[in-house]
This record gives structure tokens, sequence and C-alpha cells, in this order.
């Protein structure tokens, strides 16, 4: 008998304030739901941020679709209910669990630069590197969308059902309309300025009295259902080529104050890119995730790899000393991040940024009970095959806490883990075709050269900026055990890397992991998650030596545990997810 399985509501929805930040500016906001619990299935499982995509997920695999079948459904209604995550005009990675070859891997479909760019695009006359939202809105930050191609690609290898089918879901809510959620509201009257500034946002956002659509509006869509018919009729060729990428096009290069520079060659090379997954011994697990022009993967394999060299498991998640370890190796970890990480299709890296003595003489730094000085967190010297090492200076971008992550293990036993993204909450506020366009160029460094060395995330024509998604399969005795990932800015590294310790190391329930109080280290100061039990840590963390910041944590983690006994499910409270299964 089929069974739907719904995460326990148990407390009515409510808005946290929102956030303070100093290191990004406006981001999406936190919004929590509810208390959840851990769910269970037999078959196949989907964890989304919007139940309608979560629904539209389950549907297919219902229906006895592929994860990448479902994959197809789920994006076209995130890109509609919840627009200022991901969508059409945006971005996504995908990691994928191949149950006929038994294989993870990797696909890229991450937005690029376009050919017209220079290492200069985001600066002004006299190579002062621009503000944030001054290149943010308008034309300048949009690069080559990328979803549309995904799915495209994938669906072509792993997808059993008709392409057609897959958009009626979306179609549907966009035609018949569907309610604005609390969160949607919430994060357009945050952004409210510049939405309003764009006439396109203005008109769609807002009621005649420019006011913000309210929660419960039942919203329509008739532009993105006329897109999602054509691409279920052209499939990608009628995204990348046509109407829809003219006026794509043509929104970005003739804004009035802010154009950009993509033009039609752009879209025509545009492609979605095969790369082998990158993979960290982790205890008895292989931590398997995106490679650059992701620095996740790596970021989150080099803190697993430093906290092993402690016993983790005997100080237990509530002890402070746990924390400050974690945190320490965080900010060495960023700090490797920051100076060798970019697409390597453009630059060299390094190749033993995971390499075990390395991790351990990273580890050798951290003392328990005492935390790093700023002096001491610098990039380390790790191997770099037979090259030279290159001289790079340290990135100098901005990554703001949007995007979207689900999660889908199919009857089939394929699994996926997919973290999707325009960037910035609502994009660069540009909407064409009924959808919003990414402003995800500005994830590159601003500035490209400093001290005379380059910046390896610097702008290049074609390039993919660097981003911290962290889409991840862990592997147990070479099959899968766990998906899972999150948005949240650079602190997606963070929030995914803790969360592997908590279900891995400390072994809690996912659930009970993803609800955990968030405690996160970058670059010096300790973040912790207000409201929560975290900040009972501040006196400890700051006699320690740390900055201590209690602020709002906007993840959005979601996962599936993978064991003989079955499937359970985690949605985030702190956002809007449901878990579904059979």
């Amino acid at each position: 008998m089929t069974k739907l399985i719904f995460t326990l509501l148990l407390s009515l929805p409510f808005l946290v304030q929102a956030n303070q930040v100093t290191d990004s500016i406006a981001p999406e906001d936190t919004f929590t739901t509810a208390i959840k619990q851990s769910v269970s299935a037999n078959k196949f499982m989907v964890v989304t941020a919007n139940p309608k995509a979560t629904e539209a997920g389950y549907e297919v695999l219902k229906d006895g679709g592929t994860a990448v079948d479902a994959m197809v459904a789920i994006q076209t209604v995130l890109g509609l209910v919840e627009p200022q995550s991901s969508g059409l005009g945006g971005g996504a990675f995908a990691v994928y669990f191949d149950a006929t070859t038994q294989q993870i891997t990797t696909f890229d479909g991450r937005e690029t630069a376009p050919l017209a760019a220079t290492p200069e695009l985001f600066q002004d006359e006299n190579g002062k590197s621009l503000k944030f939202f001054e290149a943010v809105v308008g034309g300048r930050s949009v690069g080559t969308p990328g979803t549309v191609k995904l799915l495209e690609h994938m669906h072509s290898r792993f997808g059993v059902k008709d392409w057609d089918t897959l958009f009626k879901p979306a179609i549907s809510l966009a035609k018949n309309g569907f309610e604005v959620s609390p969160r949607m509201a919430n994060s357009i009257a945050r952004d409210k300025e510049r939405l309003l500034s764009q006439s396109d946002t203005a008109d769609y956002f807002f009621d005649d009295n420019n006011e913000p659509l309210e929660a419960g509006f039942i919203l329509k869509n008739k532009a993105y259902a006329h897109t999602l018919k054509t691409l279920a009729k052209k499939g990608a060729e009628g995204f990348y080529q046509g109407k829809i990428a003219k006026d794509i096009i043509d929104k970005i290069t003739q804004h009035p104050t802010n154009p950009g520079v993509l033009s039609t060659k752009d879209f025509d090379i545009y492609e979605v890119k095969e790369r082998a997954a990158v993979c960290a011994e982790y205890l008895v697990y292989s931590v398997c995730g995106m490679g650059p022009p992701s620095s996740g993967a790596l970021t989150v394999g080099q803190i697993l790899g430093i906290t092993q060299q402690f016993d983790l498991k005997t100080l237990g998640n509530k002890n402070p000393i746990a924390w400050q370890i974690i945190g320490d190796a965080s900010r060495l970890a960023f700090a490797d991040r920051g100076r060798y990480m970019a697409d390597t299709d453009y630059v060299p890296m390094p190749s033993g940024l995971l390499e075990a003595n390395y991790l351990k003489r990273r580890a050798n730094l951290i003392t328990k009970g005492k935390a790093l000085t700023n002096d001491m967190v610098t990039p380390g010297e790790p191997a770099w095959n037979n090259n030279k090492p290159v001289a790079y200076a340290d990135d100098q971008s901005i990554e703001l806490p949007s995007t979207s992550h689900f999660v889908v293990v199919d009857s089939y036993g394929n699994v996926l883990s997919v973290t999707s993204t325009i960037e910035n909450g609502f994009g660069s506020r540009l909407m064409s075709n009924g959808f919003l366009l990414n402003n995800e160029l500005t994830d590159f460094s601003f500035a490209s050269h400093k001290n005379g060395h380059p910046i390896a995330n610097r702008v290049e024509p074609g390039k993919r900026p660097r981003s911290s998604m962290s889409p991840t399969i862990v592997m147990k005795d070479d099959k899968p055990y766990l998906a899972i990932g999150s948005p949240g800015g650079s602190r997606i590294i963070p929030y995914v890397a803790n969360n592997l310790i908590n279900i891995l190391l400390w072994e809690m329930d996912i659930q009970e992991a993803i609800n955990s109080p968030h405690l996160t280290n970058r670059f010096g100061t300790f973040d912790l998650e207000k409201g929560t039990s975290a900040e009972e840590y501040k006196m400890d963390l700051e006699k320690m030596g740390f900055k201590v910041n209690i602020r709002d944590l906007n993840s959005g983690l979601h996962g599936i545990l993978i064991t003989d006994d079955g499937l359970t499910g985690g949605a985030d409270p702190r956002r809007e997810g449901l878990v579904m299964g059979d």
C-alpha cells in the first residue's frame, strides 16, 4: 500500500529576525516552519525545500520514474514556488550514483562567464572593485545559465519517462496558480527596494500598490508556463537558441544602468561537463562530491581529514573543545580554499589538498582548548604533482546564502544529490520569460590581482566561478549510505561538514543532526545560531580566544540515509522542506 510520509509539524510557522551580517549583505531569510522528525520508507524517497516540489518528485517516482526523471519535475517546480533560490536562469551541480554501473559521477551545470568578459568586469574605471549590489543588480552579473542543459543532459542518460511529461506539474501550477509561501513572502518584503527597481520583478512580486505579495496569495505565471511548454517540446534547444535566448540576451545587454556582455555565442557553446567525483576518506566512509569549479568536496574533505586527527568521538558533540577543533579545522581549510581553489579548466591547482600527511601537518597546528591566532591561519603548502607551485593571491569574493538543495533515491537504487542556485536571493533581479536570471558572476573575485600575484578565482572569458555548493554522496562498503547537501553561501561547507560529523561520527539520527544548532567558523569569527543551545558555548569559545557572533544561520540541509533497513529522510526546519517516500 502506498504511503505518503510527511514531516511532523509540531509548531506553527514563524518568522525569525532578519540576519545581521558584516561579511555578506542582505542574505536570504531564515524561515522556520516547524520542528521536524525523520521519516522512513522502503522503496524510494525525495526531499526538497518546498512541499510542491517534493510532491512533484514523489509522483514521478511513484509512477516508476528514475531519480533523474524526478529531478526535472522538482527543479521546474522549485523555479516557480521558490524563485528566489534557483531556477531555469541559474545553474546546478549534481552528484549521481548509478545503480547499473555502481559508480558515482558528478555533473557540472555551473554558469559560465561571457566570452567578452574581462578580469576587470567588476571594477570601475580606476580599477577599484565595485560594491556588491552595484555589480549584482542588472545585466553585468549574469552568467550563461546551465540548469536547463543539465536537466536535458542527465535525462538523456538516465531518464525513463518521456521528457515532455515531466514538465506537467510545474506547467499546471504556473497556469492555475500556487499559494505564495510564508518564506517567499518574507523574502520579497526583505528585498523590496531592489525588486521594485526592475519593472518585471516589480510587476510580478508586488500588488498594484507596490506592496509585497503576502503569504497565501494565489500567484500565476503564464510566461513561465509558456517557457516550460517550449522546453517540453523542443528540449534545451528551445532555451539556448531562438526567442528565449534572444530575450535573455536583450534583457542583459540593454539594461539601462548596468548592462552585461552575454552573447548568442555564449549560449551556443555552453556545455555540461561530466567530472570525476572528489572523494575524501573519513572513518570507514568515502565522502564524495563536486570538485572544481566547486570548492565544496575539497574543503569539506579537508575539514573531515583534519578533525579526524583528534578524538572527537570521546569529546562528544556537546563539548566546546570539540567545536574549537572543528572551527579551527574549518578556518585552515578555508585558508587553502581562498588561495588555491578555482575552475581547474583555467588555473592549475595543488594535487595534495586531501593527502593524508598534509592534513596531519595542518592538524598539528591546532591545540586543544586554544583557538588559532589569525597569523597562524594561513594557506598551507600542499603538493603540486610535477608542476611548480603557482604564487596566487587570496580570493576576494562575496558569496551570499541563497540556493536550494534536494536529494532523491529511486526504486532502482539510483541516488541523486543536487544543489541548484541563482546565487543571491532573486539573482540579478532581472526576469525573462517568467523566470529570474542569475547573478552568478559575482562569485568571482572582483579583484584580479593583489600584490603582483594573480587571484585564482578571477574573472576570465568562459570560466566558471568558484562555488561552495557541496552536494554529497557518502559511500560505505562500496554502496551509497548517505546523500546530503545544503544552501547557505560559503557556510554550505561547514553546514555539510558538521552534519557529516554529526551523522557519521556521533551517530545522530539524520533529522536530529539537521535540527542541531549551527556553529560555524570560516574566517576567524565563530558564528553561533541565535535562539538555540549553541549560544551556551559563547563564553567557553571566547575564553579559548575566539571572537563570537550570535546570529541567524540559514541552512537548508536535506538528506537521506540509506541502509539495509530502508531509507530515512530529514528536512531542514529552517526552511519549508518536506520528505516523502514509499
